[in-house]
């Protein structure tokens, strides 16, 4: 496979999990945000989650130092891309940002350089229209937590390469990922069936069927989901979900992909899950939100 150095572009959830995996696979790994508080951000939730690691016996402090000598944050696009064989994107899901940055790759990375893009939901094809090398532009979805969960959903497009699909499929391998690969279609295979699911649950508990914690144990103990939809929507962001959904209204034209009003006025305060303490859930308590204290709509 051939893989030296790494640079993921995006520094935020995502971006810093999917650089901690990378530098533990043993890469030299570019963590690059344009932002200088986000860079110190992402590589202190990196810091937190290996110190957690050693706290709870799971790995030791010589492995945490090999794993931080092959993470380097950089504040400059051309410095992090130089020499890189693997390029993983994960900026917010917009998709004239992730054109524009994919613009800039093309012209700053090294010709045989393997573009990757965690987007979840907008079409790879679009994305790697900005390049003058879609052949080497491939969907790489990770899944939140990146370094815990196993699944990393990787999608072609009609011009992603045979080549490149194999490369992506062993370096998910080498980072202890099991990969599924789908077809460029909006939502691909787990964001379509994961937000229906999460905009379903969102509408019962609108309409009284059960309280969010019982209706997330449903799921858990009837379906043995490892966690209910609601707090996984938490967990996700509630923005991330509703845009998704807006985005699969759109392309499929079809308006069961709304997104609930309870699920927009959540968003519109600002009660986006997890990442904001407070969404379905009070993530400082770990309860659920009575639902007579959820927004009207």
């Amino acid at each position: 496979m051939g893989i030296q150095t790494v640079a993921v572009i995006g520094a935020g959830t995502m971006g810093s999990g999917i650089a901690q995996i990378c530098a533990q696979a043993g890469w030299k790994t570019n963590l690059f945000d344009a932002y200088p508080n986000s860079l110190i951000a992402g590589m202190s939730r990196i810091d937190a989650f290996w110190d957690k690691g050693i706290a709870r016996g799971k790995t030791t402090q010589s492995e945490k130092d090999l794993w931080y000598a092959n993470l380097n944050p950089v504040s400059d696009m051309a410095e992090a891309v130089l020499n890189a064989d693997l390029i993983i994107e994960a900026v917010p899901e917009i998709p004239s940002l992730k054109q524009e940055i994919f613009s800039e790759l093309d012209r700053l990375a090294p010709p045989h350089a393997i573009l990757g893009t965690n987007t979840s939901s907008l079409s790879i094809a679009d994305i790697a229209s900005a390049t003058s090398r879609p052949e080497k532009v491939i969907g790489m979805h990770f899944f939140n937590p990146v370094p815990i969960m196993k699944l990393l959903e990787l999608v072609r497009h009609e011009n992603t390469s045979q080549e490149t699909i194999d490369f992506a499929e062993k370096a998910a391998k080498a980072m202890g990922k099991t990969s599924i690969l789908v077809k460029d279609i909006p939502g691909f295979a787990t964001s379509r069936l994961g937000v229906v699911l999460g905009n379903e649950a969102i509408r019962m508990l609108a309409d009284g069927v059960a309280s969010a914690s019982d209706i997330d144990a449903a799921m858990v103990l009837g379906y043995r989901h490892p966690m209910g939809p609601l707090a996984l929507s938490d967990l996700v962001g509630l923005d991330v979900r509703r845009d998704i959904l807006l985005n699969l209204q759109k392309s499929f034209d079809d308006d069961s992909y709304a997104p609930h009003p309870l699920l927009e006025a959540l968003v519109s305060e600002g009660s986006m899950g997890k990442k904001s303490s407070k969404g379905i859930y009070d993530w400082t308590t770990g309860e659920a939100v009575d639902r007579d204290d959820l927004p009207s709509f």
